[in-house]
């Protein structure tokens, strides 16, 4: 999984030529410095090879159905160009969306929906999806035990991971370990337009390819991951996850549920709602609400807007009215770590306190945590340190991570 650790044995297997090299008696007949660079130039192209095979991502990712242009964190085709005005927006949006099948309906309308039904079968005892619009290349370790977690929790649900990067053979190869052992895991490239399709949001997408909506100045993935959870939800039910969460939980018996991430201090009442962790029955009217609101209120320049900010307008307005059945779940629920105290729980315990600490997270976790939200924009370049809160959450709570652990960094 790790190219890290293949450049390593590619360093072991010099060490281990160079010195059964020097123990030979050709040795003796031989000068030193040829045996150096013998070795050297078999080191130099077995690395190189390791290389090339990394980035052979980038056929995967841009054959028929994925996001074409994806392949490359440096090449995501859904950010727009920089400082650029509203109209310049719009054309740059109409010169990319036909390169991308996200946005365009497969031969058959109903190959997206027969894929997600067919694979919620009976067998699943939760339905779960999971969104990930980035390269297949940047699904790293920590975005691994997510998927890894969620099964140590709910060994027979299955999870739908809604990716046009993942559905490819680099995405095949990254989720084999799970379906190796049995675990019910897919990645289906999203259809946008079934998945709007007779929603609020369906007028929403054809202003925006006829040229009608500005996209905005932020990368458009973060507001299409949104949409897609939204419509996703809407149209199958189930629960929704980021994919930096570690499920500590299994989700069944829990219903039209969705978790406050901050209350008042003062009167205990929410105060911003986060939508990257919720469940609900297929056609619940909040779906609808937040759909309509997605459309309505659109920007593409403000971050959260569309995302905690919509969930939090629309809850506010309708929370009391009958009919929505609903319940706001408290911080501890999916958010016990603030995003601006979630370092805390990668760095290993330096002093008894910190000893103490831990421990006592970790009791406290598992008595009312589903699972906990651990920030990526905040913590993707901090490495899980030995003994931390989040390596014993990690090591608790995977089905294979032991498997792959020597395999991997956790950078």
């Amino acid at each position: 999984m790790s190219n890290l650790f293949q450049k390593m044995r590619a360093r072991n297997l010099f060490r281990m030529l160079f010195l059964r090299a020097l123990k030979s008696p050709i040795v003796c007949n031989v000068s030193l410095l040829f045996v150096i660079s013998v070795a050297t130039v078999f080191f130099v192209v077995y690395e190189n090879m390791v290389i090339t095979h990394r980035y052979m991502f980038l056929e995967d990712v841009t054959t028929p159905g994925q996001m074409k242009g994806a392949g490359s964190e440096n090449k995501d085709p859904l950010i727009p160009p920089f400082n650029a005005t509203r109209e310049e927006r719009i054309a740059w949006f109409e010169n990319q969306h036909k390169k991308l099948e996200l946005f365009d309906s497969r031969s058959s309308n109903s190959k997206f929906h027969d894929q997600v039904s067919g694979f919620h079968d009976g067998n699943c005892t939760v339905k779960y999806f999971m969104v990930w619009l980035s390269a297949a290349q940047s699904f790293g370790v920590k975005e691994f035990s997510a998927v890894d977690s969620l099964f140590k929790a709910s060994p027979n649900g299955c999870l739908i991971i809604l990716s046009p990067s993942l559905d490819s053979r680099q995405g095949d190869r990254i989720l084999k370990p799970l379906i190796d052992v049995g675990l019910k895991v897919v990645a289906i490239t999203p259809d946008l337009p079934v998945l709007v399709k007779n929603t609020p949001a369906e007028s929403w997408l054809d202003t925006l390819k006829n040229g009608r909506q500005d996209p905005g100045s932020i990368p458009l993935s973060y507001n299409l991951s949104n949409l897609i959870r939204l419509a996703a939800l809407y149209k199958y039910g189930g629960v929704y996850l980021d994919v930096d969460f570690i499920v500590l939980k299994d989700f069944m018996g829990l219903w039209n549920a969705i978790g406050a991430q901050s209350t008042s201090s003062i009167t205990k009442k929410w105060t911003r709602i986060n939508g990257a962790a919720m469940v609900f029955h297929e056609g619940h009217p909040i779906l609808h609400d937040f759909l309509q609101e997605f459309a309505a209120t659109y920007d593409g320049s403000k971050w959260g807007h569309n995302g905690p900010y919509l969930i939090s307008r629309v809850i506010r307005r309708v929370e009391n009215k009958p009919g929505y059945n609903l319940t706001v779940l408290p911080p501890k629920t999916f958010y016990p770590m603030d995003w601006t105290k979630i370092g805390r729980c990668f760095k290993k315990p330096d002093t008894e306190s910190d000893q103490k600490w831990v421990e006592y997270m970790l009791v406290e976790l598992e008595r009312s945590t589903y699972a906990i939200h651990i920030w990526n924009h905040r913590t993707k370049e901090l490495t899980i340190e030995e003994g931390s809160l989040m390596q014993r959450l990690i090591s608790a709570h995977c089905v294979i991570c032991h498997r792959i652990q020597p395999e991997t960094t956790w950078k």
